[in-house]
């Protein structure tokens, strides 16, 4: 076993969690110039999802960092091709769905050669299929599933039109794109079509694509232990071995760990400091992406419910971490009823929490044009009052 390089660096537990919160835009000034793009870039990778209670998930992670940016300015910002027709965004598997930056286009050859590589999954694919929807990209597209000749026959993914599978498959391969989601549904495009020309390679090997994921891993989280690290884009364990020494990050301790950890040595140039954000976040949230760092980090259980029989639900449906003064102090189970948005479930840390939650719940219901805010349940029944109070006094 290789041994470990000496930490270059001693952090206090509290040091790292800022560190973090800075790495991931909620400590400081936001930088509204660069808008939902720049966020992408800085985060590297934003997760989607099928659920949508305030709003999607994409849209809740720019709305968390930089405020009420408009719904159709963060799909424009993610969607929208340039003058020269090139995608500033693609969606590929990374921590799962997600919408990455195009300048990362390269550095995922890795997989791509990968899902080339491994046999195919157990659906079936008609001869001719996968070269007919690359023609038909070819002459009419962009175009969805259904404009290809079909998604599903049925509501199960594992019963996918052959057009599906093969559209998907291309996907994976590299040969086609996901340029937009348009009523949910992907848009599909050919690379060459859609991915700049200096970009549109899988020159680099898998060894040069790791070490720029690693780096960029570690930039997004600022510190991270190798488990941390990995979990961002997906990669094993060894993945991150191979290329860690290599990647620009530098060891750190942190206080309490108990693991060694690696962080983005600009994170380390400077103290972290300026305004916390108020927010509510999304549970896909790449801040709170890994349970056992959100634990570690924040001291904060997180766990997604939508997918849990609703008698064993302990916090809702679509629990939303409430982020104030850096640390996470309560959930929302969020729900809206006309032009009011409904607190299903408040789960708060103590009355110190009341202020923010307050705050976060008003600001969240104005950016999706809510005019009220009703409290249903709240844990601690004791602060429901100083909760309603609070709203009221917020509202207006």
């Amino acid at each position: 076993m290789t041994s470990l390089p000496r930490p270059a660096t001693d952090l206090s537990a509290d040091e790292a969690r800022r560190i973090a919160l800075r790495a991931q835009g909620f400590l400081g000034a936001p930088d509204r110039r660069s808008g939902v793009r720049g966020v992408l870039r800085h985060l590297g990778a934003v997760q989607l999802d099928t659920i949508s209670v305030l709003a999607r998930s994409h849209e809740l992670v720019p709305y968390a960092r930089l405020g009420a940016v408009g719904r159709g300015t963060v799909d424009e910002a993610y969607w929208t091709p340039g003058a020269d027709g090139a995608a500033h965004a693609f969606e590929y598997w990374s921590h799962a769905a997600c919408i990455l930056p195009i300048e990362e286009w390269p550095h995922f050859a890795f997989r791509r050669r990968a899902y080339r590589a491994r046999p195919h999954w157990n659906h079936a694919l008609p001869d001719g299929t996968y070269e007919q929807v690359i023609k038909q990209l070819r002459t009419e597209g962009p175009l969805t599933a259904t404009d290809l000749g079909g998604a599903k026959r049925t509501s199960e993914w594992w019963d996918w039109s052959g057009t599906k599978v093969a559209v998907e498959r291309a996907l994976m391969y590299g040969e086609v794109v996901c340029t937009e989601r348009r009523g949910w549904k992907r848009v599909y495009d050919l690379a060459e079509r859609a991915v700049p020309e200096a970009l549109l390679h899988d020159q680099l090997d898998d060894t040069e694509c790791l070490r720029r994921l690693v780096r960029l891993a570690g930039q997004s989280l600022g510190v991270g232990t190798r488990a941390d690290i990995a979990d961002y884009h997906r990669l094993r364990g060894e993945q991150v071995d191979a290329v860690i020494a290599d990647s620009g990050l530098v060891p750190v301790a942190v206080e309490g760990w108990g693991k060694p950890a690696w962080a983005d040595p600009a994170a380390l140039e400077t103290a972290p400091r300026g305004r916390h954000r108020t927010t509510l976040l999304s549970p896909f949230d790449s801040l709170i992406w890994e349970r056992a760092r959100t634990e570690r980090v924040f001291g904060f259980t997180h766990r997604l419910e939508a997918y849990t029989p609703k008698p064993k639900r302990i916090h809702g449906y679509f629990a939303m971490p409430v982020l104030a003064g850096g640390r996470l102090v309560g959930r929302v189970d969020p729900a809206r009823e006309g032009r009011t948005l409904v607190a299903k479930q408040v789960t708060l840390d103590g009355a110190k929490a009341v202020p923010a939650v307050a705050q976060a719940l008003v600001e969240a219901a104005s950016w999706v044009d809510c005019t009220n805010v009703r409290v249903e349940r709240v844990d601690a029944p004791e602060l429901r009052d100083p909760l309603t109070r609070e709203l009221a006094r917020a509202l207006g």
